[in-house]
């Protein structure tokens, strides 16, 4: 298992504009010392973040960094993205490749285009358009999704493109990074860990709240004292202090450093339930066991 020296977590947006208010990145090395909000002038934006990963590439800086998405979609629970179209990807790098091919054209690395091919489109719930093949309920869930729920946590599918706790507008424009960063970038486990450089891995930030021992009745922390309470639980020293305390800082800080400690566990690189075909087709999030 190869020891990080240095870790961040990218809070992921959907939004389809220029500088999605949801984006927020946090860094931290190895100790103690509070996570710190990186902040460029003007903000984030998702070409932004693909920039600065690809830097730390070609600087080969060693640097676990956590996404806040689902790198791809469910696949084991019907042995297809796409069930019924012969064109359906294969595995999740085909996919990658697909998103970004057919929302090329769309700005700001969003994947609206994408939703407009028929077949696609049919497994999507879309504002007032829910495909035919979505299914019931809350939708299909990846196998590591469903770990989630025994988790006690609530995932959300990604073919749900509709409320505000919807994850599959950031999956796609996620899926889009993920195309332009393979093979300069690898992300687990759909790639080997190499011996250097940095590495990505999915994360979810409730996995990371509830860790830093935060009450199941509150989902967000939107204050300096609670963030505190939270860091301390996960062994960090108090953070400094933040000129807005929104829930995408908040939970970018407590990831990270969530993320610096669970990276020392043998267990989060080889969960029970992660076989070569989930490995290949839909991927894991850190911290499922």
């Amino acid at each position: 298992m190869r020891q990080f020296h240095n870790f961040a977590v990218v809070d992921w947006s959907g939004q389809a504009v220029a500088r999605p208010k949801g984006l927020a990145v946090a860094y931290a090395s190895v100790g103690n010392r509070a996570p710190v909000l990186l902040r460029p002038d003007g903000g984030w934006s998702r070409p932004a973040i693909l920039d600065w990963i690809g830097r730390l590439a070609e600087a080969e800086s060693d640097i676990l960094i956590g996404l806040d998405l689902s790198p791809a979609l469910p696949f084991v629970d019907q042995g297809a993205y796409f069930p019924g179209w012969n064109a359906s990807p294969l595995d999740a790098i085909e996919l990658w490749s697909m998103v970004d091919r057919l929302a090329a054209d769309d700005d700001h690395l969003s994947a609206t285009a994408f939703l407009a091919e028929n077949e696609i489109a049919r497994h999507f719930r879309q504002l007032n358009n829910c495909g035919d093949r979505f299914g019931s309920g809350r939708g299909r869930l990846r196998v590591c999704e469903h770990g989630q729920a025994r988790m006690g946590l609530s995932p959300q599918s990604c073919f749900n493109l509709v409320g505000a706790a919807q994850v599959g507008k950031s999956s796609l424009t996620g899926m889009r990074v993920l195309a332009r960063l393979r093979g300069r970038v690898p992300i687990w486990p759909f790639d080997a860990i190499p011996a250097k450089g940095p590495v990505l891995v999915e994360i979810y930030t409730s996995i990371a709240a509830r860790a830093g021992r935060m009450r199941k009745s509150r989902s967000k922390v939107r204050d300096a004292n609670s963030l505190d309470e939270v860091l301390q639980a996960l062994g960090s020293d108090p953070h400094a202090p933040l000129s807005k305390y929104d829930d995408h800082s908040t939970d970018a800080i407590l990831t990270t450093a969530w993320l610096r400690g669970a990276a020392e566990a043998p267990a989060h690189w080889s969960p029970a339930g992660l076989t070569p075909e989930i490995a290949r087709s839909e991927g894991w999030t850190f911290g499922v066991l």
